[in-house]
């Protein structure tokens, strides 16, 4: 019964779902005859509007051409008026710029050139289409007068804006570059920005349309002139303030100079003025009249009292300009204008950098060397016919046997060769004229002044040996401070000295060979070798010196003066060698200078002491009778003692007297020569005394024994001494 009952009810579930397909059926065939109603009403409707839309079409297209045709016909009537509007332009550009040509660029500068590209281009159009119309020769007149007061304003803006620059700003620079350790660097403005700005724009124009190159001859000639009138300042300034307390730097690098710690030794040594001039009057002087008022005679203490070079060469000028203050004002002049020189080299050099550097924005670049190389000529040239006059004024002193002039040349000649460098990177480019320049001068000062030390040396060595010229007192010879002091500037320039001697090949005449050299050129000599040239150079003015005064000393009837003379020249020298770096210098070719030195003033000391022998000779044993005590002697062994007494009273009063106004300078030499001769001498003279004490050989013993041994020593003391 259970199976029967589920087949019904799954019989009846089916035929449920049947009847509801059915039903779904007939709903989806009552949907698709709408659609297809509605599909047919559609269809009716686009074909009505298809045939609606064709007929509006049919009407519309023509007039659609029509418009179209005339608005490409508008067009073309807008084209031609725009064509002819501007070309009719080009016939008034004439008038139309006419105001602003006449009236020129001067405050408005962008417009001036906006009305030249007009004139410019209207130029163009009637050389296009119309080259033999009147109105093309109009607009290029217009475009000349245009490009006239165009390049009249380039030379306008430079001339009045182009001012020479300012001596403490020039030393400013200077200073900052050469000895300051301070980072911000001295600005050289020549031009005002915006007139810059004007004239790098006017420059432009002219390069690019107008075709000519006068503005650069304009440009080099204006500022060539400012550049020459920046330097001539400078010298002013020297002139005016340098002998007074002028101001000769800026308050700002003055304060920088004095608080500012200097961590590096400075690039260039400035020359300070005096020393060299002050130390050449000194041997211009001392060829005439002593310090003292003697001829021949000095007074110079030869580093007695420890004075160093400086302090000496300062006393000997402070000497010198009480006695000479007018030549010595003459020479103050000198000084100024050597100092001048120096500096207005190391100012050109920053200048003419400071001009190439303005240059390079104003001129094109394929002329800028040429432009350059013009702009320096003049300024160049007056610097070096300056420098040729100071070789000129050296040679002709060198003719009249003034050889301390080469002592002028010795700083230039140094500063020179140290911005040497810098003439050749700033004049890079230049033609090789003026490349040239700096080197002939430098090879012209240093033929000059290796021809001036070579006279001086042979000028030491054949110094006259005239009784007039020679001190009394037998104290240092001017030749002899002459030719020190001449040494020790050396001293000061010695690597100018040395390249000097080396630039003439002066190796043969010291029979040093030149296998150091590099090159023919005088600055491919190596430091060692220039320093050995002129360490032969030195030795060779010593031993000329030390031939002279040999010959010198045989002027003097005694020997015993003409030793003190040789020791005290001999003393002086190597006193002089040992205070300064000369010796260094020496012994760099003769090794055993110093020890040779202290030989010789050794053997004077001998040779001067041997005139007490005939003094102590008196003393001696020989000739005194053997006698015993209380024996009473004869009448000739009487005057034997009394002879001796008498012969050394005489001699000594004799030598004394003279020799008390001779001159030993150097205290510890004139104290060691009293000690050694009275040592000698009251020996010998206690010793005699003993021997005859007991020997009654006169009435009047205080007749032959005048004077006690604390006595003679006292005389002896006082010898070299014009005051005791």
């Amino acid at each position: 019964m259970i199976p029967t009952e589920d087949a019904s009810a799954r019989k009846r579930e089916i035929e449920e779902k049947l009847k509801q397909e059915q039903e779904t059926l007939s709903f989806i065939r009552e949907n698709l005859e709408k659609s297809d109603q509605l599909t047919k009403g559609m269809v009716s409707i686009l074909s009505s509007f298809e045939s609606r839309l064709m007929q509006l079409e049919n009407s519309i297209i023509p007039v659609h051409k029509q418009t179209e045709n005339l608005q490409r016909l508008q067009e073309n009537v807008d084209k031609t008026l725009s064509c002819m509007d501007h070309v009719i332009s080009y016939y008034h550009v004439a008038k139309d710029t006419d105001r602003i040509i006449r009236e020129g660029p001067t405050g408005r500068l962008d417009e001036y050139l906006s009305c030249i590209a007009k004139i410019q281009k209207a130029v163009e159009y009637f050389q296009d289409n119309n080259p033999d119309s009147p109105e093309l020769n109009t607009v290029k007149a217009r475009f000349d007068k245009g490009k006239e007061l165009l390049e009249a304003e380039f030379r306008s803006l430079l001339t009045r804006y182009s001012k020479p620059v300012p001596p403490i700003l020039i030393l400013d620079a200077i200073s900052v570059d050469e000895e300051l350790d301070v980072q911000e660097e001295v600005v050289l403005e020549h031009l005002p920005e915006a007139v810059l700005q004007d004239i790098i724009c006017i420059a432009g124009w002219l390069v690019e349309y107008g075709r000519n190159q006068d503005f650069m001859n304009v440009y080099f000639q204006i500022r060539s002139n400012q550049l020459d009138r920046s330097i001539k300042g400078l010298k002013d300034h020297f002139r005016k303030n340098s002998t007074s307390s002028g101001v000769l730097y800026s308050p700002a690098v003055q304060t920088k100079r004095k608080d500012t710690p200097t961590k590096k030794a400075p690039k260039r040594p400035v020359y300070i003025p005096g020393t060299i001039r002050k130390a050449q009057n000194l041997l211009k002087q001392y060829s005439q009249h002593g310090l003292d008022g003697k001829k021949g005679g000095s007074n110079l203490t030869p580093l007695e009292a420890g004075y160093d070079h400086d302090l000496r060469v300062k006393h000997l000028s402070d000497a010198l300009n009480e006695k000479h203050g007018a030549l010595a004002g003459k020479d103050d002049v000198l000084d100024i204008e050597i100092d001048s020189y120096i500096h207005c080299i190391s100012a050109f050099v920053k200048l003419a950098q400071s001009e190439y550097s303005l240059l390079t924005e104003i001129i094109p670049e394929h002329h800028q060397k040429k432009t350059f190389d013009s702009l320096i000529q003049e300024a160049l040239d007056n610097l070096m016919l300056e420098g040729d006059n100071i070789v000129s004024a050296a040679r002709r002193a060198i003719l009249r046997h003034d050889y301390s002039a080469v002592l002028t040349i010795f700083p230039i000649l140094r500063h020179l060769k140290m911005n040497k460098s810098d003439f050749d990177a700033t004049l890079q480019g230049t033609a090789a004229s003026t490349k040239n320049k700096l080197p002939a001068l430098i090879t012209s000062m240093e033929t000059i002044g290796a021809k001036a030390l070579e006279e001086f040396a042979d000028s030491i060595k054949n110094d006259p040996d005239k009784e007039y010229n020679m001190p009394k007192d037998g104290t240092v010879h001017e030749l002899t401070s002459n030719a020190i002091l001449f040494l020790q500037q050396l001293l000061d320039f010695h690597e100018t000295a040395g390249a000097m001697l080396a630039s003439q090949v002066l190796g043969d005449t010291y029979n040093i060979p030149l296998d150091p050299r590099e090159s023919s050129s005088a600055s491919s000599f190596t430091s060692d070798f220039s320093k050995k040239l002129l360490s032969t150079y030195i030795c060779k003015v010593l031993g000329n010196l030390q031939l002279n005064l040999l010959s010198k000393s045989k002027v003097y009837e005694d020997p015993a003066l003409s030793a003190i003379f040789l020791h005290n020249n001999y003393n002086y020298i190597l006193k002089s060698l040992e205070k300064s770096e000369l010796i260094q210098l020496v012994t760099v070719t003769q090794k055993r200078a110093e020890s040779s030195y202290r030989e010789l003033i050794q053997q004077q000391i001998q040779d001067y002491q041997r005139s007490w022998v005939k003094v102590t000779d008196h003393l001696t044993d020989r000739n005194i009778p053997v006698f015993q005590p209380g024996t009473k002697l004869k009448d000739r062994e009487r005057q034997v003692i009394k002879d001796k007494f008498k012969g050394f009273n005489d001699g000594l009063e004799e030598l004394c007297k003279i020799q008390k106004g001779w001159a030993i300078p150097d205290k510890e030499q004139r104290d060691f020569i009293r000690q050694s001769q009275k040592k000698e001498v009251s020996e010998a003279y206690r010793t005699f005394l003993q021997r005859c004490a007991n020997i009654s050989f006169t009435k009047n013993p205080e007749k032959y024994h005048k004077y006690r041994p604390e006595e003679v020593e006292e005389m002896i003391e006082r010898l070299f001494d014009t005051s005791a």
